[in-house]
């Protein structure tokens, strides 16, 4: 049988069926190249590029690949791009995710993987934060990822779909071979500006509030090395495959990190300096995000093997470097679909 990873050419889902192929498994890939790169996908990958919202297009992919599960990462993922433009978040995670849902269902797939986010908790009343706080997103994107996950358990009683959503932290740094990594233009990802400000690709960082309520003044994340998510997500699929039932899952290493503390661990890592600035709070940031993972760790299979920001640093680092070095001969192109 065969698993369909929606935006698997996409940073998270690249890493995914990096993983799954090395794991053995067949996997089918639909994507639609806006923020992917059909170089990331795997030799021998079948890619259908276009939009996981064309339930047209993933009917037919699950029925001509035979798959059996769904790991649904495709969507848009930006907190401040999302308080601009709302309804394209709706409109990219919400309205596609329901397609995937009605083709799933009528397909009869019963296991289902999707990626989900930390910005549904909004700003937690308690850290790190557990998987039964109350979901109050600060943002679209937040609340876009949050009416999935209660589409999703709709579905799942109604059309026996289990399920498990990785509510992700803050995910960060690339593979451990630097095969792949984050090669989006425009990335906002802290770690992926603060790399590229070491490899001298900015001028400076702007730290967006440096007045909170914290050790330092500046806001706390749980950073997930990108190739521990995901394994996560090939655990999450054996637990699915196993008979497990519907989950919902922090996924993070309940560890905080400042944004001042990250930057000089990138710089440490570099041994380089460079400008930092401070700029005002910025709506919908939250102010500290650390992950309660007892759940995950006794549900799931799954054992982190990076959960250190050095480690996660030094990945980022050398992924960058790799990509200056290919930019100085042939520019990664994304493939319009």
């Amino acid at each position: 049988m065969t698993v369909l990873v929606t935006g698997g050419a996409g940073y998270i889902g690249s890493h995914t069926v990096l993983a799954l192929v090395e794991a053995g498994e067949s996997v089918v890939v639909i994507d639609n190249l806006s923020t992917g790169f059909s170089q990331f996908v795997p030799e021998g990958v079948p890619l259908f590029i276009g939009d996981a919202g064309d339930e047209n297009l993933v009917d037919g992919v699950i029925a001509s690949h035979q798959v059996d599960a769904i790991i649904h990462i495709a969507g848009s993922v930006i907190v401040s791009e999302s308080m601009r433009d709302p309804l394209s978040y709706y409109r990219n995670n919400t309205s596609v995710s329901r397609s995937v849902l009605s083709a799933a269902a009528r397909r009869g797939i019963k296991s289902l993987v999707f990626s989900s986010t930390a910005a549904v908790y909004g700003n937690p009343d308690q850290v790190p934060i557990g998987e039964d706080a109350p979901t109050r997103p600060a943002s679209p994107y937040g609340r876009s990822k949050l009416m999935t996950e209660i589409m999703l358990h709709d579905a799942s009683i109604a059309c026996g779909i289990n399920y498990v959503t990785l509510r992700y932290f803050n995910v960060a740094g690339a593979d451990p071979h630097a095969r792949i990594g984050l090669a989006t233009a425009g990335a906002t990802h802290l770690l992926k500006i603060a790399v590229e400000a070491a490899t001298c690709q900015r001028r400076r960082i702007d730290v967006y509030g440096t007045d909170y309520p914290t050790p330092d003044g500046s806001c706390i994340r749980d950073f997930v090395h990108v190739a521990d998510l995901a394994q996560a997500h090939c655990a999450a699929l054996k637990y699915l495959r196993a008979g497990g039932k519907p989950v919902t899952l922090n996924c993070g290493y309940g560890r905080g990190y400042s944004v001042l503390e990250t930057i000089d661990t990138v710089k440490r890592v570099a041994g380089r300096n460079f400008a930092v600035a401070s700029a005002g709070r910025r709506p919908g940031d939250i102010m500290t995000m650390v992950a309660d993972t007892s759940r995950i760790r006794h549900t799931l299979d799954w054992t982190p093997h990076y959960n250190d920001l050095e480690t996660i640093a030094t990945h980022a680092l050398a992924w960058e470097q790799k990509l200056v070095r290919m930019r100085q001969g042939i520019e990664l192109q994304a493939i319009p679909a």
